[in-house]
């Protein structure tokens, strides 16, 4: 099983940017949907993700249709907006068939509305309090969300303690 971050139309580099050093710090591929609001050798991305883009596992989809192509009916596909009914912690993220993706929508307007009252079912929520804000910060919600599949699968193939060097050396 293996978890896939999947952002729909991204237009802030820095986002994705930090995105980018998220899943190669945790083994997930990251998957862009097009049109991009940036080119990926922006500045703002590469300062983002840092030294870590070697390491990224990058798909890119030339639209919603082409990217949904791709998955098959072992697949799990999750959308990730504050238009869902479900918290993000109902599901059980345990499934051993298929990999898991979490389709996030693009920063300004999220996912197509149509879209997500095509398929209510797969749709997850972080709550939040919709009266003073928009939405959450896309980075800090792929990371919410991607940290609790982890969790539920015992952090599969991550390091859970890390030593001081010194300490090695005892």
């Amino acid at each position: 099983m293996t978890n896939h971050i999947v952002l729909f139309e991204p237009l802030m580099p820095a986002n994705t940017g930090n995105i980018a050093r998220t899943t190669a710090g945790t083994n997930a591929i990251l998957h862009l949907i097009e049109p991009l609001g940036f080119d990926l050798d922006d500045k703002h991305v590469k300062r983002a993700g840092l030294d870590y883009w070697e390491h990224v596992k990058l798909v890119k989809h030339a639209s919603l249709p082409d990217f949904l192509a791709t998955l098959t009916d072992k697949d799990q596909l999750y959308l990730v907006s504050k238009f869902a009914n479900m918290d993000y912690t109902q599901p059980n993220y345990m499934q051993m068939q298929g990999d898991q993706y979490f389709l996030f929508g693009k920063e300004t307007t999220g996912l197509p509305e149509v879209f997500m009252r095509q398929n209510p079912e797969k749709a997850i929520r972080i709550p939040q309090n919709d009266t003073h804000i928009r939405s959450l910060n896309l980075s800090n919600t792929v990371a919410i969300v991607l940290f609790e599949a982890l969790r539920q699968q015992h952090f599969p193939n991550l390091d859970t303690i890390h030593n001081y060097e010194q300490d090695k050396l005892k």
